[in-house]
């Protein structure tokens, strides 16, 4: 398998280079995870690196950047995801009439 160096910045890891597997597009994963084990034994802090162009440079063409908040999932918005239009509008709003009424 071919690896990339890749730099990763903020938290833990910052300013470190690591070598990271590329896929078969050549480009590394979107989200790298990093378990780290606890050292009362408990269960491991994982950090959370995501993937951003690096611009300038062109032996490395992306860099990891720390997430704190470690959420989980992608950063892909589909359009059947977008939460309920009517559940976020205005309550005291005037309804709004049939798509073809005049008055609507």
């Amino acid at each position: 398998m071919k690896s990339e160096d890749t730099p990763f910045e903020g938290g833990p890891m910052d300013g470190r280079v690591l070598p990271v597997l590329v896929g078969m597009t050549g480009h590394p994963p979107k989200t790298y995870r990093i378990p780290v084990p606890d050292p009362d034994g408990g269960p491991p802090t994982v950090l959370v690196y995501r993937r951003e162009p690096r611009g300038g440079l062109r032996f490395a063409r992306w860099k990891y950047t720390y997430d704190p908040s470690g959420r989980k999932g992608s950063d892909r918005k589909w359009p059947w995801s977008k939460p309920d239009r009517q559940a976020t509008a205005d309550p005291d709003a005037t309804p709004h009439g049939k798509p073809d009424d005049a008055d609507g």
